[in-house]
């Protein structure tokens, strides 16, 4: 007996899940977490790393203690030395010469840099030699700003001319409509929540439109298998059927998604978490946030826009007119879907109105010839006149 769970369902692409038909909801949704996002933008704004901020950087070594420990000792040095300068971040980092804490703090003169640096050591009970500070200026986190802007730029027009020549223009907006979709709300995250931002984390975001775009077509491709033809028959609407394609490739979706979200959350959890490689957290957390959103995305939100786009082709609503037209005369007894057995009287019955007729009747079939008359006197690929090519007139001996 085959398994009826949703499961099994949606392993055979028979969930029936309506999701092009509740597009106004997902819609609702979108606008209000943008709205949501942007609110965020303008009020907390974003936890922006002394790449872009600009800030001074502290290397210790890991023997001096825990990281903790590390933190707190060199917030007491920026209290006494660094004129009201704060730790920002502390991460644990592995090099060739061993561990060591490297501490992220605001802005600091220079004096006071060498101030901080020597109550460090005293504090620690090092030589100041063994710590190493670095300031940074906010003019190189613009630099990596600007670079990834251009990049990013440069992707969406590649992308674009891709599926305009992969599949059509209304593709292509969608498809790009759920990009940016997804950086906006990936973005909202971070700034909500207050993750730090990176050059890393401007990596991860260029790295997840990719993934992103990869999931949108897969599902598209089945879109666009689903809708080949679709005016030859008056069985499905572009939505119903854009829909269905959705169901049949929503598993293969998931399980990308799945799979791919797998290391990077190994990456996240277990590398930064865990064994505190600092390091992967940006990449990680920007990756796996991004990766969640852009599945939801491409789902939800790609393929029910590509319908609303689809509709106001004037030949799909025209089908799409044929088709709820025919459904109406069935519903209405005006109308006997094919394959019904009907009864003497009802084969002879003219009682369906012509505009109910009209708007069910059945487009020709794709790649299908126009009946046409033999040309008088052609049968056999001979001309008329039986004669061959003998005088007209001339009789076989």
């Amino acid at each position: 007996m085959a398994k009826t769970g949703l499961a099994s369902r949606l392993y055979r692409g028979e969930a029936d899940l309506n999701i092009v038909g509740r597009r106004k909801l997902w819609f609702g949704v979108a606008a209000t977490l943008i709205l949501i996002a942007l609110l965020s933008f303008a009020v907390r704004g974003f936890s922006l790393g002394i790449e872009f901020a600009g800030g001074n950087s502290f290397q210790v070594p890991a023997s001096v203690g825990t990281l903790d420990e590390a933190r707190e000792t060199v917030g007491t040095a920026l209290e006494a030395k660094g004129g009201g300068a704060e730790v920002v971040t502390a991460q644990k980092v592995g090099g060739a010469g061993g561990d060591f804490y490297e501490m992220r703090t605001t802005q600091l003169t220079p004096d006071q840099a060498a101030s901080v640096k020597g109550e460090i050591a005293r504090d620690f009970g090092i030589q100041p030699g063994q710590i190493s500070g670095d300031q940074v200026s906010e003019a190189w986190g613009k630099q990596v700003t600007e670079r990834a802007l251009l990049g990013l730029v440069l992707f969406i027009a590649v992308v674009a001319l891709y599926l305009i020549v992969r599949f059509e223009w209304r593709m292509a907006v969608a498809a790009i409509a759920s990009l940016f979709m997804n950086l906006i709300l990936t973005a909202g995250i971070y700034s909500l929540v207050g993750f730090e931002v990176t050059p890393s984390t401007i990596i991860g975001f260029l790295t997840i439109l990719g993934f992103a775009l990869y999931d949108v077509v897969v599902v598209f491709d089945k879109v666009q298998e689903n809708t080949r033809g679709i005016t030859a028959n008056n069985n499905q609407t572009y939505g119903e059927a854009a829909n269905l394609a959705l169901n049949q490739s929503l598993m293969r979706s998931l399980n990308t998604s799945v799979v791919a979200l797998l290391p990077v959350g190994g990456l996240l959890f277990i590398g930064a978490g865990l064994l505190g490689a600092g390091t992967l957290k940006d990449l990680g957390l920007v990756l796996f946030v991004g990766m969640a959103v852009a599945f939801l995305t491409s789902i939800l939100l790609a393929t029910p826009l590509l319908a609303v786009l689809k509709n106001s082709d004037p030949r799909i609503q025209a089908h799409n007119k044929r088709v709820l037209g025919r459904r109406g005369a069935i519903a209405r007894g005006e109308l006997t879907p094919k394959g019904t057995p009907r009864s003497a009287d009802e084969a002879g019955d003219e009682g369906i109105d012509a505009e109910s007729a009209a708007l069910a009747g059945t487009a020709p079939k794709v790649g299908a010839r126009p009946v046409g008359k033999r040309p008088t006197g052609a049968r056999g690929g001979r001309p008329s006149g039986g004669g061959g090519n003998r005088p007209g007139g001339a009789k076989r001996r």
